[in-house]
């Protein structure tokens, strides 16, 4: 018989060879970006313009700048209102899509059908809607009411981009329930429903606790993505930020502050920075909310 061959020794490079253009493209595109930021919010750079060390006078800078308060309030306000209505709106939608009836699979894809389309085109759709003689306010002047200035009035305006941020999020967050609702035990809802308890009871009781983890995990996302609302308020708004600014977010306030040939770069990489902390602390926040839920 011919003698067995034996097997090649696997060389101590040899993993990292499979993992190195997977580490390129995170450092050529994270880390080296995140780092470039980092270190230009300490220093006075514009746009073509290196600049130097100024230390963190672009963060006492931003301390006294009314914009930097008027758009931390705004993304706030905007996590506070966006995030229970993504958070519970899409369970209840979930549940409702989940009923095997006649014609329910055209609901399913209509309500997802938000979800594939452009945030661009959804936030010009809705600005024809809202606008004067859009068709909100001509169904309004045919009931008899007054004509509503969603886009002139500044609150009207920002809470007029949060209903379109949650209802174009409804149906993607509305699958990540429904995945979560296929693994809720059968025998659990049957022990309820023999116990007399109603469909609210059923709701409470049996329903949210078995999406307890799906929840936080909607919650984490919908308010990383609602602090970081760009697209629905820079087309409904304007590029400006509404009437007088009133409208601007932190992350187009980045944009105004960091882009054309004046464009401060080293200020903006300071807001990008807070923007970077404040939503790394929301992420921990509900991390914690939940772990202090299961202990």
């Amino acid at each position: 018989m011919p003698p067995a061959r034996g097997i090649r020794r696997q060389l101590p490079t040899s993993p990292w060879l499979f993992m190195a253009p997977g580490i390129l493209v995170v450092a050529a595109f994270i880390l080296f970006p995140f780092v470039s930021t980092v270190w230009k919010s300490f220093t006075d750079a514009r746009m073509l313009v290196p600049g130097g060390f100024v230390g963190v006078a672009n963060y006492r800078a931003m301390l006294d700048d009314p914009a930097f308060w008027t758009s931390l309030r705004n993304s706030a306000l905007y996590v506070v209102m966006v995030v229970p209505c993504t958070v519970v709106l899409p369970l209840l939608l979930a549940l409702l899509v989940r009923r095997q009836i006649p014609g329910i699979a055209f609901f399913r894809a209509a309500f997802y059908t938000p979800v594939v389309a452009s945030v661009v085109v959804v936030g010009l759709i809705w600005v024809w809607m809202l606008d004067d003689r859009g068709l909100i306010n001509g169904v309004l002047q045919a009931l008899g009411a007054g004509k509503v200035d969603f886009l002139g009035d500044s609150w009207l305006l920002l809470f007029s981009a949060m209903a379109v941020t949650v209802w174009k999020g409804l149906g993607y967050y509305m699958v990540i329930y429904l995945a979560a609702l296929a693994n809720v035990p059968r025998d659990l809802v049957e022990a309820a429903e023999v116990d007399g308890a109603g469909p609210v009871r059923r709701f409470l009781s049996v329903t949210v606790p078995a999406v307890r983890s799906t929840m936080v995990l909607v919650a984490a996302l919908s308010s990383v993505a609602a602090f970081k609302v760009f697209t629905e308020v820079y087309v409904m708004a304007g590029p400006n930020g509404g009437p007088a600014g009133e409208d601007t977010t932190l992350v187009m306030l980045v944009q105004q502050v960091g882009t054309g040939l004046s464009g401060r770069v080293g200020y903006s990489s300071a807001i990008s920075v807070v923007l970077f902390v404040i939503t790394l602390g929301l992420m921990l926040l509900v991390l914690r909310a939940d772990r202090k839920e299961d202990m």
